[in-house]
């Protein structure tokens, strides 16, 4: 898959990018990351890729020229990109998002700054808009980090045991249940028996008893759109009575 980010800061970008599990992929060819600069796309002397907003106010809003010609520029290659906006404007990034994202072959990243982009940019030159969350960043550079690691994770190869993703936290609309390793007792704090006990079926239910605890403590707002079975109001009451486990 190739992601392609159009900022005005590409150097934030790069050292993430060559590390850890994102650097591995890029490494073995199963992702592709390509940072642009919208300057190269400015029409004076100056690069100037932003100006003051019409209609007074403060700040200084992005330019439509320099990232419409970088995005035209961008969807002349194949294959046809799909273009995303990082804004708090936009929709929720959610992980179901993130699944669709990772099903397409090409992801152009746009980074918004200051007081965000001219309007006929959002509205007529991109395909969706993105907010990772209900707060305001300098910039959508970090977002555009964010989106690619979701991404590129969910990626065939890129993990590696690609069946972990099935357990995570939001892939069933849950948090993920806790989780223990080694030392069996840290301090007098001890792993909960059932996950020595051997016994895959009872640590089955455990988890997802515990991942129903959390979801309804933590997230409220994920729990009341689960639809419980019998089986998971009987695992949650169970957890319930077991909380310091969760």
């Amino acid at each position: 898959m190739i992601f392609d980010i159009l900022t005005l800061f590409p150097e934030m970008l790069e050292s993430p990018l060559d590390h850890s599990i994102l650097g591995k992929a890029r490494e073995r060819g199963l992702i592709r990351v390509r940072t642009f600069n919208i300057r190269d796309h400015a029409v004076d002397k100056h690069q100037m890729t932003d100006d003051r907003p019409f209609g007074g106010g403060e700040g200084m809003v992005m330019k439509p020229e320099p990232l419409v010609a970088a995005l035209e520029s961008l969807r002349r290659e194949e294959p046809p990109p799909w273009v995303v906006l990082l804004s708090p404007q936009g929709r929720l990034f959610r992980q179901e998002v993130a699944w669709k994202l990772a099903e397409l072959p090409r992801l152009v990243l746009v980074c918004g700054r200051y007081e965000g982009v001219d309007e006929r940019v959002a509205r007529h030159f991109v395909d969706d808009i993105l907010s990772i969350g209900d707060y305001v960043l300098t910039g959508g550079e970090l977002p555009a980090m964010v989106v690619v690691d979701a991404v590129a994770r969910l990626i065939p190869g890129v993990l590696g045991n690609q069946a972990s993703t099935a357990g995570e936290s939001f892939a069933q609309e849950l948090l993920e249940h806790p989780q223990y390793t080694r030392p069996r007792d840290f301090r007098g704090l001890r792993v909960p028996d059932v996950l020595l006990s051997g016994n895959h079926a009872a640590v089955r239910k455990w988890r997802r008893g515990q991942a129903l605890l959390r979801t309804k403590r933590f997230r409220p707002d994920l729990f009341a759109r689960i639809r419980l079975t019998a089986e998971d109001r009987k695992l949650l009451e169970e957890a319930e009575g077991r909380p310091d486990e969760a």
